[in-house]
């Protein structure tokens, strides 16, 4: 076996090696505050929804999760769109809905990040509850429509609140105790429970339009977490800690007995709507996506697919649709140039260096169109041999060398003696064959 196939099988070993210790390691906890009660993650609702039965003394099937909006729930089917529409018109008063039936007697629970919920929903859910039923809701946010009506607001307290790493047991250096108004229920779920000032950071706060609230639990500022708000026959339980409700603090010995304690004023032997429509969306959604949406790796995976997608068609848009340049082939300025030069030499009046110049370049075209080196140009064989090579006669060869030697000779030379040089040359240069 060769070197380079013993690095290749080292380096496959080690790949396979790593693949397998990725595939076997523990999956990292996920503290995402999911609030669903599929997920048996930290900030799932699981257990709590397990337990639903045994606290309100009803049969596990009289338990069930709510996966439509409110208004179809209660009343069996969706507005119609001219109710839809009389809803939105603040000018126009809504639509009055079916009654209930005598025996829909349920309690609804939310409990969620935020409860957001539309005017037409809250409308039937506000009937349901005039008609003797309970609804508890646990979350820090409310919809601005939901609070006006029932007369209160949610707020976070004062102060920098951080998230900090670890898991919550970490966090009881900056805890917020709660404790329930009831004494007899302080006793028995005990004094006060310790929840992480991130998750405990919103109080309730009535407006002068709330009469008759009752405030059931409260933080150690003395602000209420906790209020029960009637309304008809039938009451709005109002929490601002949905956090106590999640899997770590069910099962936690310190915290538990908070929302068992919670939940506690709720009616016994009744059935039970837990809604999971604001948190799962409807049953049965068959988005092409829904899979990709609910994996993290595989949800970042579709983004940097479509990242790169757009990358390759803006690079590759522009690299064909880029002009090609037309390169002009470079011009000739070797006349520009001597005449440049010759103008410059004309304009300081040194005519003696231009006639130098050209006699040099008639001398260099002797050497190479008829093979004379000689540069005594007053030698009689040298006259002779160039007369009977360039086809002419001797006298108009003594004339040209005549005007060479003047040229030389000369203190100055004239603009009229440089042109009879030039003009010497230059005839020479045409008529030699």
């Amino acid at each position: 076996m060769t070197t380079f196939r013993w690095y290749l099988l080292g380096l496959t070993a080690l790949f396979a090696a790593y693949v397998t210790v990725e595939y076997y390691r523990p999956k990292p906890l996920d503290w995402t505050p999911t609030y669903q009660n599929k997920d048996k993650i930290p900030y799932g609702t699981y257990v709590l929804y397990d337990l639903l039965p045994e606290l309100m003394q009803v049969n596990q099937r009289e338990v069930t999760a709510v996966r439509v909006p409110v208004y179809t729930q209660l009343y069996g089917n969706a507005p119609t769109e001219a109710a839809q529409v009389l809803d939105s018109s603040k000018a126009t008063p809504a639509p009055t809905e079916p009654a209930l039936p005598p025996t829909a007697k349920a309690t609804y629970l939310f409990i969620n990040k935020d409860f957001s919920i539309s005017p037409t929903d809250s409308r039937a859910l506000l009937r349901h509850v005039a008609q003797g039923n309970q609804v508890f809701i646990a979350a820090e946010e409310f919809s601005k429509t939901f609070q006006d009506t029932l007369g209160f607001t949610t707020a976070a307290i004062a102060g920098n609140i951080q998230f900090k790493k670890g898991t919550p047991q970490d966090w009881l250096a900056d805890s917020v105790s709660i404790h329930f108004t009831n004494a007899g229920l302080r006793r028995a779920a005990g004094a006060a429970f310790y929840l992480p000032q991130l998750g405990a950071s919103y109080r309730i706060q009535p407006d002068s339009t709330l009469a008759g609230a009752t405030q059931l639990a409260a933080a150690a500022d003395g602000q209420p977490v906790l209020v029960r708000i009637p309304h008809g026959r039938g009451a709005f339980f109002i929490c601002t800690l949905p956090q106590a409700f999640t899997n770590y603090f069910v099962l936690q010995p310190r915290t538990h007995n908070l929302a068992f304690a919670a939940l506690s004023y709720l009616p016994s032997n009744q059935a039970v709507w837990w809604d999971e429509y604001q948190k799962q969306g409807p049953l049965g959604e068959q988005s092409l996506l829904r899979v990709l949406m609910a994996h993290d790796a595989l949800r970042w995976a579709y983004y940097l697919l479509l990242v790169s997608a757009l990358l390759f068609v803006v690079i590759e848009a522009r690299r064909r649709q880029r002009v090609i340049p037309v390169l002009k082939p470079l011009p000739n300025t070797t006349l520009l140039f001597t005449r440049t030069v010759a103008s410059l030499y004309q304009q300081g009046g040194n005519h003696e260096r231009i006639a130098e110049k050209k006699i040099n370049l008639f001398l260099e075209f002797l050497r190479t169109r008829f093979q004379e080196t000689s540069t005594d140009l007053n030698d009689e064989a040298f006259r002779e041999r160039l007369a009977q090579k360039a086809g002419m006669p001797r006298s108009r060869i003594d004339e040209l060398i005549r005007r060479i030697h003047f040229a030389r000779t000369a203190p100055t030379v004239t603009d009229q003696q440089l042109l009879l040089l030039s003009r010497s040359l230059a005839a020479f240069r045409r008529d030699a064959r």
